[in-house]
């Protein structure tokens, strides 16, 4: 695709007008359309000013400096890479930090990076082939062999599920598969939509919060998202932190001082 189609198609998706477009960028209506019609030429810091005024991921920036015949700007590093290593300590004391809860780390297609020991509560009975580092989160929450059997509202997580993966529509198509036809909600789920999940401690009802890396300059680090289960009621608090002392019980029992 040509910068100036790309550029429109970015802008329409995002639903911003030209004129809120050149205002963001500190430019005229009238540059913007001649950008968009091909009859500019932009520089290299105004493709960027573009870019950043639609708040596009560092990734469609990288992609929309490419397509205007430019390098890209915005690195993409391993998480090996020694230059990430306060990055990885810090994700480590978060997961770490929201015990007794889970939390994961997960990138752009909901690959699994990290995650605490709590979350092994949640993925109980899961089928191994589901599990582990790079496994698809998403594909274990709605997968047969995945959590689904054990998810007592099925069909709405589902749907908080699928309207995630806005770009991933391979992936989509499969999760949606798995799942009960999903008629239209009930209005009834109030600001979250719960997970109701059976588990070796009774049900659990939680919800979940999403954390960015807001200000990264790396386009693997903005790409990480933590996602963090909050429980939503005493019950479940208590029966998260019961299954952490057992675990913790079990691990200093299984340290080599205690063989």
């Amino acid at each position: 695709m040509d910068f100036p189609s790309a550029l429109r198609a970015r802008r329409t998706r995002r639903h911003v007008s030209q004129l809120d477009l050149a205002l963001r960028a500190g430019t005229t209506q009238r540059h913007v359309s001649f950008i968009e019609n091909g009859r500019s030429v932009p520089g290299r810091e105004m493709v960027v000013r573009l870019a950043e005024s639609l708040e596009l991921p560092l990734r469609e920036r990288n992609e929309l400096l490419v397509a205007a015949g430019y390098a890209p700007v915005y690195a993409e590093s391993s998480l090996d890479d020694p230059l990430l290593a306060p990055v990885r300590t810090a994700i480590d004391h978060i997961l770490h930090g929201h015990l007794p809860y889970p939390a994961v780390v997960v990138d752009q297609r909901g690959g699994l990076i990290a995650a605490n020991t709590a979350f092994g509560l949640i993925t109980e009975g899961a089928a191994p082939e589901l599990l582990g580092p790079g496994a698809n989160v998403y594909r274990l929450a709605l997968h047969p062999r995945g959590l689904a059997p054990r998810i007592v509202n099925l069909a709405e997580w589902a749907r908080h599920i699928l309207v995630r993966l806005e770009g991933l529509e391979e992936l989509r198509a499969e999760l949606t598969g798995y799942v009960p036809e999903l008629g239209p909600s009930d209005g009834l789920l109030g600001f979250a939509v719960p997970l109701r999940l059976r588990s070796s401690y009774g049900e659990l009802r939680l919800m979940t919060t999403v954390t960015t890396f807001a200000t990264a300059v790396d386009v693997t680090l903005a790409e990480l998202k933590l996602e963090a289960f909050l429980p939503t009621d005493p019950a479940t608090a208590q029966a998260l932190a019961a299954a952490a002392e057992a675990m913790a019980t079990a691990a200093a029992g299984q340290a080599p001082g205690n063989m």
